[in-house]
Protein backbone atom coordinates (compact mmCIF):
# COMPACT_ATOMS: atom_id res chain seq x y z
CA UNK A 1 0.00 0.00 0.00
CA UNK A 2 2.67 2.55 0.91
CA UNK A 3 4.59 1.90 -2.23
CA UNK A 4 1.29 2.59 -4.75
CA UNK A 5 1.00 5.71 -2.86
CA UNK A 6 4.87 6.74 -3.03
CA UNK A 7 4.45 5.89 -6.60
CA UNK A 8 1.80 7.90 -7.33
CA UNK A 9 2.68 10.84 -5.56
CA UNK A 10 5.81 11.30 -4.46
CA UNK A 11 5.68 14.68 -5.55
CA UNK A 12 3.25 15.95 -3.70
CA UNK A 13 4.85 13.99 -0.37
CA UNK A 14 8.13 15.55 -0.89
CA UNK A 15 6.67 18.95 -1.61
CA UNK A 16 4.74 18.38 1.62
CA UNK A 17 7.44 17.23 3.42
CA UNK A 18 9.77 20.49 2.72
CA UNK A 19 7.04 22.06 3.53
CA UNK A 20 6.61 20.96 6.92
CA UNK A 21 10.67 21.39 7.58
CA UNK A 22 10.61 24.83 6.96
CA UNK A 23 7.52 25.08 9.21
CA UNK A 24 9.27 22.90 12.43
CA UNK A 25 12.17 25.64 11.65
CA UNK A 26 9.98 28.55 12.00
CA UNK A 27 8.27 26.58 15.39
CA UNK A 28 12.06 26.32 16.75
CA UNK A 29 13.75 29.96 16.20
CA UNK A 30 10.79 31.76 16.27
CA UNK A 31 7.13 31.92 17.95
CA UNK A 32 4.67 31.32 15.35
CA UNK A 33 1.15 30.10 15.29
CA UNK A 34 0.52 26.81 14.02
CA UNK A 35 -1.47 28.69 10.84
CA UNK A 36 1.54 29.44 9.62
CA UNK A 37 2.83 25.70 9.59
CA UNK A 38 0.12 24.59 8.44
CA UNK A 39 0.20 27.25 5.38
CA UNK A 40 3.83 26.29 4.30
CA UNK A 41 3.00 22.27 4.95
CA UNK A 42 -0.21 23.25 2.36
CA UNK A 43 2.12 25.17 0.20
CA UNK A 44 4.87 22.32 0.11
CA UNK A 45 2.00 19.93 -0.85
CA UNK A 46 0.78 22.29 -3.57
CA UNK A 47 4.13 23.00 -5.48
CA UNK A 48 4.55 19.44 -5.29
CA UNK A 49 1.04 18.55 -6.84
CA UNK A 50 1.98 21.17 -9.64
CA UNK A 51 5.54 19.68 -10.11
CA UNK A 52 3.40 16.54 -10.80
CA UNK A 53 1.14 18.11 -13.35
CA UNK A 54 3.09 20.21 -15.01
CA UNK A 55 6.10 19.62 -17.21
CA UNK A 56 7.54 22.64 -16.96
CA UNK A 57 9.09 25.19 -14.43
CA UNK A 58 7.32 26.15 -11.35
CA UNK A 59 7.83 30.02 -12.62
CA UNK A 60 7.24 30.28 -16.61
CA UNK A 61 10.09 33.40 -16.37
CA UNK A 62 9.86 33.53 -20.16
CA UNK A 63 6.73 33.79 -20.19
CA UNK A 64 6.54 36.59 -17.99
CA UNK A 65 9.50 37.92 -19.28
CA UNK A 66 7.14 38.25 -22.65
CA UNK A 67 4.31 39.92 -20.87
CA UNK A 68 6.01 42.37 -19.45
CA UNK A 69 8.16 43.06 -22.46
CA UNK A 70 4.24 43.67 -24.37
CA UNK A 71 3.64 46.07 -21.52
CA UNK A 72 6.78 47.96 -22.24
CA UNK A 73 6.86 47.77 -25.45
CA UNK A 74 5.60 51.23 -26.39
CA UNK A 75 7.56 53.05 -23.94
CA UNK A 76 10.91 52.15 -26.25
Amino acid sequence: MWNELWNQYWKRIIGAGIGLFFGIIYLFFGFWDMIVVALLVGAGYWLGKQREFASGPIIPWDRIWQTIGKLFKPYR
